[in-house]
């Protein structure tokens, strides 16, 4: 057998693969340090508070230093339902309606908006991406405040003024924050008004992939605006849809800013959700294991969707 001569290549191994290894351990040792505090934060910040407040959930917990919290099994989850007010119950009714209501309002301005914008705006196309987006880096206390303002009752309102002053289409003052649906319309249109921003920068950034071709060809065939927009425009977006309807649902579970500011779960805590709930008993009444049983029930139905739908749109590409 003949012994190749030094400095000739082995038969079956690449010369390069050496400076390859070394390289890539390079690159890895460059990044390590950003991985390990990106683990390091999730691991503090989420996984240790997600896996105490499961604990704290099956405890009579209490905060003071020393204090015994003995282990109570599941009776912070039965009485959640079990609450002779029904609190739970009706933040959980409160809850799946701000989803069933703002997430299709949500998506479908998102997307109008967005189109009309890309079609009729072109040249100006920034400044609207940024008047769209200005709600959202806005101050939540500010838009409260904003809202409260013009739904306030009596005639001094914004809305009430030009609904009972001006146009004269009611015998007396609307007080919507007292009333348990006008008060959750108002919740509504805060919460779509302050994030709808978010969904029409999303599209637009996802129209400039869609080729004109298709709406030039479509066009040649007689397909108006309406029929392009259905027939090309949401068919293309659909794995941008999947996101965003994901992003959008997780949103509306998580009402407290909305419902905080403007209602603080008024009126006799009718407009509580599950999030306030959580805020009102761990916070006020100080029952943390009933709120953080609360917080359980609320994430695993919270992951039980998002799971839905990302297997529904499993095969499709996201952002």
């Amino acid at each position: 057998m003949s012994i190749p001569m030094t400095g000739q290549p082995v038969p079956g191994r690449d010369p390069r693969a050496g400076s390859k290894l070394k390289k890539g351990l390079k690159q890895w040792m460059a990044v390590l340090p950003f991985i390990f505090l990106g683990v390091a934060g999730t691991a503090v910040f989420v996984i240790y508070p997600m896996i105490r407040n499961i604990v704290i959930s099956f405890q009579d917990y209490s905060i003071m230093p020393g204090a015994n919290n003995p282990f109570v099994g599941f009776d912070n989850y039965v009485s959640a339902f079990t609450d002779p007010n029904n609190k739970v119950l009706m933040a959980i009714r409160n809850t799946f309606l701000n989803v069933a209501v703002t997430v299709p309002v949500n998506w479908l301005l998102a997307i109008v908006f967005a189109v009309l914008i890309n079609l009729h705006f072109v040249k100006h196309k920034i400044v609207f991406r940024t008047v769209y987006y200005l709600p959202i880096i806005t101050s939540w206390i500010v838009v409260a405040f904003l809202f409260r303002f013009l739904f306030a009752g009596g005639e001094y309102g914004l809305i009430n003024y030009i609904l009972y002053k001006q146009l004269g289409l009611f015998s007396e003052p609307i007080n919507f924050l007292s009333n348990y649906w006008s008060a959750m319309v108002v919740i509504w249109l805060f919460h779509i008004w302050k994030t709808v921003g978010w969904g029409v920068v999303i599209y637009l950034a996802a129209l400039q992939g869609i080729s004109k071709e298709y709406y030039e060809a479509a066009a040649i065939d007689g397909a108006n605006g309406t029929k392009q927009f259905w027939s090309i425009t949401v068919p293309m977006l659909g794995p941008v849809t999947a996101f965003v309807l994901i992003n959008l649902v997780n949103g509306a579970f998580n009402f407290f800013p909305q419902v905080y500011f403007i209602t603080r779960g008024g009126p006799m805590d009718q407009t509580q959700t599950l999030p306030s709930l959580m805020y009102l008993q761990a916070f006020k009444n100080f029952n943390f294991g009933y709120a953080s049983a609360v917080a359980v029930m609320m994430g695993i139905a919270v992951f039980a969707l998002t799971y839905t739908q990302m297997k529904k749109f499993g095969n499709q590409r996201f952002l």
